[in-house]
């Protein structure tokens, strides 16, 4: 995967934000009093848990930014393993060297990230391999942590699932309270109308919870339909009420890894679960230095 994204505004917003609330307005106390502006170290740091990589890349703008706020010296990435890397208990993801005092100041900012983001593709990499051989695809959402959805995002992708939108600005997404609001009778398929009527061109989403409503919308030109909490019998219904129709099935609420394999067998095009993002266990990593020679 690229790696442009860890040079993106969001992300040097993100570690400005991050290593303001680190290292504060004096900077790292334990470090001042303890660590000599000529130390060095190298380091390792090692996967103790079985995943999918995801966010080491986001060291070297870290570790560059630590330098400049505090004036040390530069930290320089021998080598890592690049997202979507999958790896095993005592695998060295990371050797690094340099500075000690950017080392030690930017290790737990860098290794919060990646440790996150790892969580989030090793999630994402468990549901591909739960639905693989349907023609279903695991899309996010957005139940993102505040700061991190683009990184978050990627994460996913990293792990062998799909995006669902970035955002409100890119797609229409139709919900209950949008239609209660509308104030008329004619439900979601008068939504649906009224949506692609003002965003000519722009992929349309509408959220039904009654079977009776599917037919309609697909009329009324919905790009994609959002089956919500609704069980593997309703499903597998809906499948066939879309019968040839391009528009796509959207299965989302209540789905765990226990449920997913049997929710993708019922033909539904996509399966969105939140837990992607919003729940995720980090994978934990480890730094470990060692003095280097004069």
């Amino acid at each position: 995967m690229p790696n442009d994204i860890y040079h993106t505004k969001a992300v040097l917003d993100l570690i400005d934000r991050t290593l303001d609330e680190d290292l504060g307005t004096n900077g790292d106390c334990t470090v001042a009093a303890l660590v000599t502006p000529t130390a060095r170290l190298n380091g390792v740091i090692t996967a103790k848990q079985a995943g999918v990589i995801c966010g080491l890349p986001i060291l070297t703008p870290i570790m560059a930014a630590v330098a400049a706020r505090q004036g040390t010296g530069p930290v320089v990435i021998d080598a890592l393993e690049p997202d979507g890397s999958v790896v095993q208990p005592g695998t060295v993801v990371v050797r690094l060297h340099g500075d000690a005092r950017t080392i030690l100041m930017g290790e737990r900012s860098a290794l919060n990230i990646a440790q996150r983001l790892s969580g989030c593709a090793s999630v994402a990499a468990t549901c591909a391999a739960l639905i693989s051989g349907t023609r279903a695809q695991v899309y996010d959402t957005r139940k993102t942590t505040p700061g991190m959805r683009s990184l978050e995002k990627h994460a996913v992708i990293c792990g062998g699932c799909r995006n669902h939108r970035q955002g409100l600005y890119d797609q229409i997404l139709i919900k209950e309270n949008h239609i209660a609001l509308m104030g008329n009778n004619d439900g979601p398929a008068a939504a649906v109308r009224q949506a692609k009527a003002h965003n000519p061109g722009v992929l349309v989403e509408v959220e039904i919870e009654r079977l009776e409503d599917l037919a309609p919308v697909i009329a009324a030109g919905a790009d994609i339909v959002l089956l919500d909490n609704m069980d593997c019998a309703a499903l597998r219904e809906a499948v066939a009420i879309r019968g040839t129709s391009a528009c796509e099935l959207e299965a989302s609420g209540g789905i765990t890894r226990h449920n997913l394999r049997a929710v993708a067998e019922t033909g539904v095009d996509r399966i969105s679960i939140g837990a992607l993002t919003h729940s995720v266990e980090a994978l934990d990593l480890s730094l470990r230095c060692t003095v280097m020679d004069a």
